[in-house]
């Protein structure tokens, strides 16, 4: 069996959901909100307080300076390009103050997912490692679609063994582990998950993406 942790951070993802209900989340003690887009995270950013937010979907280069201005933590951080852009304008927006970050690694191998793989993030690490306006709290995975949440457990598995051998090498990457979501969250504490990204288990399913309102695109 997997190890359980003394403490899991859970990461209410807030994507779709209206800023009314967001507020009353908060106030029911959902503290930390994760959103996938930059602009859907800004705008609802002004309109709910007392939070903390993650950004958990990838972020494209143009969008650093956005991103880096109005969430606490990014989770996608899935290139050296990126890590390297990211650095480079929290330097000039937040001098002395590095931002936390999560390496996304695609630890299934998952065509459909970005990130990482195992063997470029063992091979950036030491660079990732020196930019110093960057903190590299620990590791992120998005697992493929499975139909039972055993059959996730692999992919949790291995993001725990990599983080492991990867940090016997670099004192410098924290030990947090975000893996797992709704259907599969239990199996990810198991397996080791210190942040688990849950939005469906707590707000409900959400609109057909034909009936959901479109989100307008990130704004540069």
């Amino acid at each position: 069996m997997g190890r359980e942790p003394a403490e899991v951070t859970l990461v209410a993802v807030s994507k779709t959901v209206p800023a009314a209900r967001v507020r009353a989340a908060v106030a029911a003690g959902l503290t930390v909100l994760g959103e996938n887009r930059v602009q859907e995270g800004t705008a609802k950013a002004a309109e709910v307080s007392g939070a903390r937010w993650h950004l958990l979907g990838p972020l494209q280069a143009n969008k650093a300076r956005r991103a880096l201005e109005v969430f606490d933590v990014l989770e996608a951080v899935g290139s050296l390009d990126l890590a390297r852009r990211l650095d480079r304008v929290a330097g000039e927006l937040r001098p002395g103050r590095p931002v936390p970050v999560l390496l996304q690694v695609n630890v299934a191998g998952d065509p459909a997912k970005s990130g990482f793989d195992e063997a470029a993030v063992e091979a950036a690490l030491a660079e990732l490692a020196g930019l110093p306006n960057l903190r590299l709290g620990g590791l992120m995975t998005i697992g493929r679609l499975v139909a039972t949440a055993e059959e996730a457990r692999p992919t949790f598995r291995a993001l725990r063994a990599l983080s492991s051998r990867l940090r016997a090498r670099e004192p410098g990457l924290g030990t947090a582990l975000s893996m797992g979501m709704s259907d599969d969250y239990e199996v990810a504490v198991e397996e080791g998950a210190t942040i688990v990204r849950v939005g469906r288990a707590l707000f409900g399913e959400r609109p057909p993406a034909a009936t959901a309102p479109a989100p307008a695109p990130d704004a540069a």
